[in-house]
């Protein structure tokens, strides 16, 4: 019943998911995401004269590609990348790296730390071990096995991924004092950040998304558009203007960037570079916020 609620609610994107486990039959990108973007977006894609937000990432995708991309999106790699512009204290300690699960030897990891893949986005490729002495190794192995066999390339057509090498990394465990980690995402327009996206409870059953702008004001727009605002909204960080420097920083250069960060005890620590934002297939609610952020983004020319 749960599956069939789902596709009558928005049959484009079954559709859309069944194609892109055949993407390898689609090797023209620019089709590839034309018709996926009018599935899960229900309208169609214009590349000549992109507007919203949606539509300015898919065109980034097609004709803004740098190598350095590929070590930007690297959860390994990027971690030197940011050190050298903003310091190694930002960064969350690597406990170890791997090619294969089986080489990792769990007796020298700490009783609490994360396992996650390189190359991949969101949570797909993340384990978190908060005691090894339940920590159920044949889940992890399934978990990440699966997650080193994505490509987010083929599947989004995200070009930076496309090279980046598959492993395994293990992070020190971090958590702030009452056991709750936010996510603070900070969405730059061509080097200025705009808005700061707060991600809490993934580590409950309801998952919340707030937006908020540099005087942390609330605003009213979803992205993605089916998750819930927090019921009380969060107090502004302690590290908010130090977080907004960073960002302004790492993001320079950029026609868009979204940086990631949690803060610890009055610290800050680097989550991640983002070039596309559930790869530019989220949805804003109400629409004219996908247009206003999309006015935000201002295009490189192409030769």
């Amino acid at each position: 019943m749960h599956i069939l609620k789902r596709i009558f609610k928005n049959p484009g994107a079954i559709i859309a998911a069944i194609i892109q486990r055949m993407s390898f039959l689609f090797p023209n990108d620019k089709l590839y995401l034309k018709i996926i973007f009018r599935l899960r977006m229900g309208y169609k894609l214009d590349l000549d004269n992109p507007k919203t937000f949606s539509e300015k990432l898919q065109w980034l995708k097609l004709y803004n590609r740098k190598p350095e991309y590929t070590q930007m999106v690297d959860k390994f790699a990027v971690k030197e990348y940011v050190a050298n512009i903003i310091g190694k204290e930002y960064i969350i300690p690597t406990l170890g790296a791997w090619d294969k699960f089986d080489d990792i030897d769990f007796d020298k990891l700490p009783n609490q730390f994360v396992l996650k893949t390189t190359h991949g986005g969101g949570g797909c490729g993340v384990v978190i071990c908060k005691d090894k002495a339940k920590f159920n190794i044949e889940n992890a192995k399934s978990k990440l096995k699966k997650s080193l066999k994505t490509c987010i390339y083929k599947s989004f057509r995200e070009w930076p991924y496309k090279n980046v090498k598959k492993r395994i990394i293990a992070e020190e465990f971090i958590e702030t004092d009452n056991g709750e980690l936010k996510d603070y995402k900070l969405f730059c327009f061509n080097g200025i950040p705009r808005y700061c996206q707060v991600i809490a409870g993934r580590e409950t059953d309801i998952t919340t998304i707030d937006w908020y702008d540099r005087e942390w004001n609330h605003q009213h727009f979803h992205e993605p558009k089916d998750y819930p605002f927090s019921e009380k909204g969060h107090s502004r960080p302690r590290c908010l203007d130090e977080m907004w420097n960073i960002a302004t920083k790492l993001s320079q250069g950029q026609p868009f960037l979204r940086v990631d960060f949690y803060e610890i005890s009055n610290t800050i620590k680097f989550g991640e570079l983002t070039f596309f934002p559930t790869s530019g297939f989220g949805g804003f609610k109400p629409i004219e916020w996908d247009y206003k952020l999309g006015e935000w983004i201002k295009l490189p020319k192409i030769d």
